[in-house]
């Protein structure tokens, strides 16, 4: 009697579990982002500069303006807040969340189309991610960093060999995005290339094809 207990237990648990994991997975909505604001592009090139120190927490507004600046949709055909070669968008979003308002910690992946998140796993893993980037400790106290992938073979199967070459430019164009965005918002951010690429995959347990590319930490100034 007590074996079939704890069996009937042991499946209660399991299907909870496994109803949170689904729940804990369900695309999440961010809020609309906002096409018109107080900075002129002109202004925000002059103003714009790397930046390492970050203070307090990320709004979830904020945080969707970021992401839509990057890699969101901008028109009804699918066409992208950042130009790519081809149209192939080859980049692959991750945010991994520290101390953003309406969010909880963890790493998410970033959907264009719909403009919404996936949480891809529940944990805090900036301070891996510091270590990941060979200690660079500005990525462990940023509020919200942005991962840039590339799936180089999206670009590749067009253009051969110099599609890697359209898959870097694609990643800069998006990062010059988030940084004209970041300064239009009174936010602070830098691009990071030093990292071990596999210790950035294994951390955020990364698809195999999707490459790391870029690090972006960003937080208030």
């Amino acid at each position: 009697m007590k074996r079939n207990t704890l069996i009937v237990l042991i499946c209660c648990l399991t299907q909870s579990w496994a109803a949170f994991a689904d729940e804990d997975r369900k695309p999440m909505t961010l809020p609309e982002p906002e096409a018109t604001g107080t900075m002129s592009v002109e202004q925000a090139i002059r103003q714009r500069r790397s930046l390492r120190e970050f203070e307090g927490s990320l709004s979830l507004a904020e945080v969707s303006q970021l992401l839509w600046a990057a890699q969101g949709e901008t028109h009804t055909d699918g066409y992208r807040a950042a130009p790519s070669a081809g149209a192939l968008y080859p980049l692959e979003l991750y945010l991994i969340v520290g101390a953003v308002e309406g969010l909880s910690v963890g790493v998410y992946h970033y959907r264009s189309s719909g403009h919404e998140l996936v949480r891809h796993a529940a944990t805090d893993v900036r301070k891996e991610l510091a270590s990941a980037a060979y200690n660079q400790s500005w990525l462990a106290t940023a509020p919200a960093v942005l991962v840039f992938t590339g799936v180089y073979e999206r670009t590749v199967k067009k253009y051969g060999k110099r599609g890697l070459r359209y898959v870097h430019m694609d990643a800069g164009h998006a990062a010059q995005n988030v940084y004209l965005q970041a300064e239009a918002r009174s936010l602070g951010t830098v691009i990071m290339g030093a990292f071990d690429d596999a210790r950035v995959r294994s951390v955020l347990n990364l698809p195999d094809d999707h490459q790391p590319l870029g690090l972006m930490p960003v937080g208030r100034r």
